[in-house]
């Protein structure tokens, strides 16, 4: 703990962040039977209102825009958090921090946060959790990574915090 490489963390939190939305459009289809324009939708209500919400749960270019870059946004706040914890852990250890974080982002978002979102509560299942987890373990996954990477080629732009 105490430093990160903040660009390796940066760039951890976008592939987080895509491995997760992903994981959300392809889940809820395929075990759900949703749309796959429902997740981005309930992320984007965050900042556009619930009238994004479904139905209809279909392709919108401005709804996605919003919900890619709110997204985006948390998933590498997120993301620092967790590499200023795992910074010089081991990879299984970091994994299993990573997957724990997870867990919590998950509880926090569907079960606090739905005081300001209530639309969350509905997405309350085993696919959210299931990607929250998958997030977090992305996260530690590739924020190491990138150490190692970033390590390998001689770069370091370590700072304190």
């Amino acid at each position: 703990m105490g430093t990160i490489n903040w660009k390796a963390a940066i760039w951890a939190g976008i592939i987080a962040a895509l491995i997760f939305l992903m994981l959300e459009m392809i889940m809820v289809p395929l075990f759900l039977g949703g749309s796959p324009w429902a997740p981005p939708r309930m992320i984007a209500a965050i900042i556009l209102g619930e009238g994004v919400l479904p139905p209809p749960a279909t392709f919108d270019f401005g709804v996605l825009m919003a919900a890619l870059v709110l997204h985006l946004v948390l998933s590498i706040s997120y993301t620092l958090a967790i590499a200023f914890l795992i910074n010089n852990m081991a990879l299984g250890k970091a994994l299993a921090v990573g997957a724990v974080i997870g867990l919590i982002i998950y509880f926090v978002n569907f079960y606090i946060m739905t005081s300001l979102f209530p639309w969350f509560a509905m997405a309350r299942n085993w696919v959210s959790a299931v990607a929250h987890v998958s997030f977090g373990i992305a996260a530690a996954w590739a924020y190491l990574g990138l150490l190692r990477h970033s390590a390998y080629n001689g770069h370091s732009t370590a700072k304190s915090i």
